[in-house]
């Protein structure tokens, strides 16, 4: 299979020289590091987890392959594991909003000579386009929404209302009917590619949203039913990312604080002033989370359903208080460490792990913590 994959790669033309794949993302302005990724000996002597064998696309390129999207929405349902495919379950708000996501695509002109995927995707900030980077000055352009359903349970006050947490945005949005109608307001309020980032939502009697309260959050692919490859390797990444974060004084949670208990004050539709010290308001609390600002620093980690690329397994997106996603893949629990140190903490991307991202082209900045 590894052959195979080698001449494919070779017969697509991909580049999988990591050298040129770091001077790429270097001329894109992302913040990079040459560190190893793998924090031991090989074979390991620090006694990390061990997948079993099993075949994982080491051959060709995977940078590039994370799909454009204005907003990815991850769905409380309290699992590890769901239906192949969750936006067909009938019944779930998984299913609602994507019913609302794909009415609003314009159907494909198949006339029209296809816009080079370059010039629709550069970043706005005029940094050197590469394949799978893109950033949420994009979100109308996109109008793409990934929708995952998550292991979190809700915390909404209706325990009977999911608990939904919004990206790039960073926000937790409780108190949402798992309906066509709650569909529809979740939508309108908060998901929409229409609705601006880290603007003030508007007061509501339906919903509350809240800034999620935590450092950042990973989310690892465990979706068996998809691909058993990726439940095999989540709890394991789970375990590692734990030890790492906490070796570094971190607080891990594997489960979303109420945020309305953690003293942020006013759900976001209830902040008074003017529209300027609502945004204020919210970019404050943001930077307060940040891993090199915030004083007490916590992560949440949470399972999640298929976000594509299940041969790269294990599959790890890390979201930021900034807007910053980073698509991970290859990840095994001897990465973890680097990542920790280098990404979570450091700010800077490890090219051979990288799929794509949001928000990773940063001109002027040394790490994707800065602000």
């Amino acid at each position: 299979m590894s052959a195979f994959r080698k001449l494919k790669a070779l017969a697509l033309g991909q580049n999988t020289n990591l050298d040129l794949t770091s001077v790429q993302l270097q001329s894109a302005d992302v913040p990079i590091t040459d560190a190893s990724c793998r924090g031991c000996a090989d074979p390991c002597d620090e006694g990390h987890d061990e997948y079993p064998k099993f075949d994982v696309d080491m051959e060709t390129e995977m940078l590039g392959s994370v799909k454009p999207y204005a907003r990815q929405i991850v769905i409380s349902t309290g699992k590890s594991d769901w239906v192949r495919e969750v936006t067909d379950a009938k019944g779930t708000l998984a299913a609602y909003v994507d019913e609302l996501s794909s009415s609003g695509r314009p159907p494909k002109d198949t006339h029209s000579p296809k816009k080079p995927k370059d010039k629709e995707l550069a970043p706005a900030n005029g940094s050197a386009h590469v394949a799978g980077i893109f950033d949420s000055s994009n979100l109308a352009r996109n109008k793409r929404v990934t929708i995952l359903n998550g292991s979190h349970r809700t915390v909404s006050a209706d325990h009977d209302r999911d608990t939904v947490l919004v990206f790039p945005d960073y926000t937790a949005v409780t108190e949402v009917e798992h309906s066509h109608a709650g569909a529809e307001h979740l939508w309108t309020h908060s998901v929409s590619p229409s609705v601006e980032l880290h603007a003030a939502p508007k007061p509501d009697t339906q919903v509350r949203s809240w800034i999620i309260p935590y450092s950042c959050v990973i989310l690892l692919c465990s979706h068996k039913r998809r691909d058993n490859r990726c439940a095999i390797a989540a709890p394991k990444l789970e375990h590692a990312l734990t030890l790492s974060l906490e070796r570094e004084g971190w607080e891990v949670h594997t489960q979303l604080d109420d945020p309305s208990e953690f003293g942020h004050g006013p759900a976001l539709e209830d902040l008074s002033g003017s529209e300027d010290e609502k945004h204020a308001e919210i970019q404050r609390q943001l930077q307060a989370l940040d891993a090199t600002h915030g004083e007490h620093k916590r992560a949440l980690i949470l399972y999640c359903s298929h976000i594509g690329g299940h041969k790269y397994a294990g599959n790890v997106i890390i979201n930021t208080p900034r807007g910053v996603s980073v698509w991970y893949g290859r990840v095994t629990p001897h990465e973890v460490d680097a990542i920790v140190k280098e990404t979570i903490v450091g700010g800077r991307i490890l090219p051979p792990l990288l799929r794509g991202g949001m928000n990773l082209s940063y001109p002027g900045h040394k790490t994707l913590n800065d602000w």
